[in-house]
């Protein structure tokens, strides 16, 4: 079953023909925790030919402590984040797991936390799978 999502106003759909993710879990990043407005980032990692979109998606170009451009993907319309494709991994990209539908984020599994170097205090939470930094 392939996994699907779209943004709050459901301009921005779409769908990864996958079974599973490649890896799900916590990205604890600054730029993450400024975009997501919370402690992290609940990523669904997918190989990116895979995934196909539809509608309004807006580009943001961030940069990584590495000095590669990290693009932020988001609805034009609702400003929902969809997604964040680093260029120094363009074989996949993480896609905001509170905007996959409803059953399959019930159904998701986290077992790796990145960037725990900026991990709060305050959040007690451990993964399984940690990285202090991303994983190489």
């Amino acid at each position: 079953m392939p996994l699907s999502g779209h943004c709050l106003c459901k301009a921005v759909t779409y769908t990864v023909d996958v079974d599973e993710p490649i890896l799900t879990g916590y990205d604890h990043c600054d730029d993450c925790q400024r975009q997501s407005g919370s402690t992290y980032s609940l990523v669904v990692v997918v190989p990116k030919d895979k995934l196909q979109t539809k509608g309004p998606i807006k580009k943001w170009k961030g940069v990584a402590d590495s000095g590669n451009a990290v693009w932020r993907w988001f609805c034009e319309e609702c400003g929902s984040p969809i997604a964040h494709d680093p260029d120094a991994a363009p074989a996949i990209i993480a896609l905001k797991g509170g905007s996959l539908d409803v059953e399959l984020k019930k159904k998701l599994k986290p077992d790796t936390e990145i960037w725990t170097v900026s991990k709060l205090p305050f959040c007690q939470e451990k993964l399984e799978k940690p990285f202090t930094h991303m994983p190489q």
